[in-house]
């Protein structure tokens, strides 16, 4: 019985065996295939940069506010070789879904991939990469979920209200995005078409006299007003609507020579330094959503993908 269980055991192990050597390493190497990997950091330090990625201010007449990030999803990554490189013509090495079903094209929000600080958002085997040195890096945006301050100035239930609560506000930052319904925090928003760059929700939750008092909202940003930093936009500009931000890698170059036995991280760091801003209709540095203060910017103010 112990000579006809060996034998077995044996023949199996030759089956193994010669199916990895036909298939190759992968086969038995599984979770071991060297890879690029994406992971966001989210910066409030970081500088705060204008569309043509030099230092900007807050115009008179609006306010900004650091907010928190909860998660992002990303639309499209390229590796761009120099700075005249243009769009589309680097190694692009993802490009999420997108669909007609709202007419013209657009991200497929369903479909997308969130994470947060710290955390993985796409990675690659680098044998599928072309080998080659790269100096510039694109990552095209398309959903950002965070927290944030608002101030609440008014009356309920005849107790006055006059104080600053924290609201979750999800934003579209995306050329064009098909949205059959999104949750902002727990409530959920239905829409079941196509929204531009720009589209938002709004949730926050307070009490008076202990009874809650839900605010959930919707609105949109101007058109073109969603800032993209875009340093190369001279040499390799970027259309109108869309949301590729661009930077040069740190420290130097991306070096892909397609024989690497180990990851490359790259860790994208975002300024979220005042990335939310609106029109401070009533002058005192707050967001107050219920006195209609109009959101115009909630793009991410700069971008800086360290080789780790």
């Amino acid at each position: 019985m112990n000579r006809q269980k060996n034998f077995v055991l044996m023949i199996l192990l030759m089956f193994v065996l010669g199916a990895c050597s036909k298939e190759g390493k992968d086969c038995c190497m599984v979770g071991e295939v060297p890879s690029l990997v994406f992971r966001y950091r989210f910066d409030s330090t970081q500088v705060r940069l204008n569309n043509i990625g030099q230092p900007s201010v807050i115009p008179p007449g609006n306010a900004a506010l650091s907010p928190r990030m909860n998660k992002m999803s990303a639309h499209y990554i390229e590796l761009a070789p120099s700075a005249f490189t243009l769009l589309g013509t680097g190694a692009v090495v993802y490009h999420a879904p997108e669909t007609t079903a709202g007419g013209s094209n657009a991200i497929d929000f369903k479909q997308s991939v969130f994470a947060g600080d710290g955390e993985i958002f796409f990675s690659i085997p680098l044998k599928q990469v072309p080998p080659g040195t790269y100096e510039w890096l694109r990552i095209s945006l398309a959903y950002q979920n965070f927290e944030l301050p608002f101030r609440l100035d008014t009356t309920v239930s005849g107790v006055s209200i006059n104080r600053t609560f924290t609201g979750t506000l999800a934003s579209f930052v995306g050329f064009n995005n098909y949205i059959e319904s999104f949750k902002v925090k727990n409530g959920v928003i239905s829409v079941n078409g196509n929204r531009k760059q720009g589209f938002w929700g709004f949730e926050a939750d307070f009490s008076s006299l202990g009874i809650p008092q839900p605010i959930t909202s919707s609105g949109e940003a101007p058109e073109g007003s969603t800032t993209v930093v875009n340093p190369l936009f001279q040499t390799s500009p970027i259309p109108q609507g869309s949301c590729v931000v661009t930077a040069a890698f740190e420290p130097g170059k991306l070096v892909i020579t397609g024989k690497e036995t180990k990851d490359i991280v790259i860790e994208a760091s975002f300024s979220t330094n005042k990335s939310f801003e609106w029109v401070d209709t009533y002058p005192n540095g707050f967001w107050e959503p219920l006195k209609k203060e109009k959101v115009v910017d909630m793009g991410l103010r700069g971008l800086k993908p360290r080789v780790l």
